[in-house]
């Protein structure tokens, strides 16, 4: 790891001797760096949050005040987060620029309700914090000096520490972050920044980060929290960790978020039940389009759903287009079975109902004599 004060003395002393630039200062061959060994990259939260930027984003008052809270008091106290995380401990530097005094005593009151009063002394909090291009990266320089081991660092909004500007481009959001990017990068820790997403949806979750891809662009991570009808999610991608889904549910009465597996299992289990559910409380068998309105589903997700759950055997179908609960299932007779005879046929095969039909009235009589063994 690069020393943080070797690293700004350096840059101090070029300035002070007034050196030119060489490019080649900072070159190497490929022979060269197939020699070189490197540590390996260290995390906040081992396998979501490496060292390096990270943008945090989602909708306003969703709750990533909450989790990046919980994540600083885990790693400053040796907790366990997101439901079972175990970061490394070390020194938070936590920059709450929407919140005040009050707020955080609330906040960190639900999340460390088991500490028996003995908040971490490792965590260091402010509600105030200098503009990015007005001294605020040199302050976080300076605070990573002073800690023993810092850890992470995050500001909570990008809004409360970004530059000021009366144009917007690509260009303008990279270097917004640049500085942070190169101290995170440099000295080896992480820096949070939270950050709010459009209302607009995309099929990238990185579109919906507000702004220009220059954000997304200088990050090395980005992490979304979005909410839709199948529940919420934490998306993330990044140059050091794997792309990855996760689902999240939240604990209002701790007021913290736990990752309870990959999103597209974790999600079609839950559609899957509501389907159960939906099914269990009708009636009559329901179709898709039934099904959908019920459960406030899409119905092209249930009828994807449908057909896996009839080669699992966890719904049954009726007739054509309309499924029920197994335990649902009337016991057959002669009625219901011509009646599913003539529901239930398509194709080529539709010519041959009505002889089917009759088929069934004709055997209708023998199924009430013992010897014949009955249909049921």
């Amino acid at each position: 790891m690069i020393d943080i004060d070797d690293v700004f003395a350096g840059k101090a002393d070029l300035r002070r001797e007034g050196k030119q630039h060489d490019w080649r200062a900072g070159t190497f061959t490929a022979a060269a760096l197939q020699q070189m060994r490197f540590p390996e990259a260290k995390y906040a939260v081992p396998g979501l949050i490496p060292e390096g930027l990270t943008i945090l984003a989602g909708r306003p008052k969703l709750g990533k005040s909450w989790m990046a809270f919980e994540i600083a008091a885990a790693i400053s106290a040796n907790r366990i987060c997101l439901g079972s995380y175990e970061p490394e401990q070390g020194d938070v530097l936590y920059a709450a620029m929407e919140d005040n005094p009050r707020r955080l005593q609330r906040r960190l009151d639900k999340i460390l309700p088991a500490l028996n009063g003995a908040w971490p002394d490792r965590l260091t909090l402010t509600t105030s914090w200098r503009r990015l291009d007005k001294g605020g990266v040199d302050d976080i320089a300076e605070w990573a000096r002073n800690a023993g081991n810092p850890r992470l660092v995050i500001l909570d909004t990008l809004a409360g520490v970004k530059p000021i500007r009366t144009q917007q481009g690509y260009e303008l959001d990279y270097a917004a972050l640049e500085g942070l990017h190169r101290l995170a990068n440099d000295i080896g820790m992480a820096i949070v920044v939270l950050h709010h997403t459009r209302k607009m949806e995309a099929e990238d979750p990185l579109d919906t980060v507000s702004g220009t891809l220059g954000l997304a662009g200088c990050a090395d991570t980005i992490m979304v929290i979005a909410r839709n009808s199948q529940g919420t999610t934490l998306y993330i991608r990044g140059r050091d960790v794997e792309e990855a889904e996760h689902a999240l549910t939240f604990d209002k009465a701790s007021c913290r978020w736990a990752i309870v597996g990959a999103a597209a299992e974790v999600h079609r289990s839950e559609q899957r039940g509501a389907i159960l559910a939906a099914l269990e409380s009708s009636d009559e068998p329901m179709g898709p389009q039934d099904i959908a309105a019920a459960t406030r589903q899409p119905v092209t997700n249930i009828k994807f759903l449908l057909h896996k759950m009839m080669e699992a055997g966890e719904v049954e179908k009726e007739a054509r287009g309309r499924y029920l609960h197994p335990r649902k299932r009337k016991p057959q007779t002669p009625a219901n079975l011509a009646n599913s005879l003539t529901l239930d046929r398509e194709g080529p095969e539709t010519k041959d109902i009505n002889t089917k039909v009759s088929e069934v009235a004709r055997l209708a009589p023998l199924a009430e004599q013992p010897e014949f063994g009955g249909l049921s």
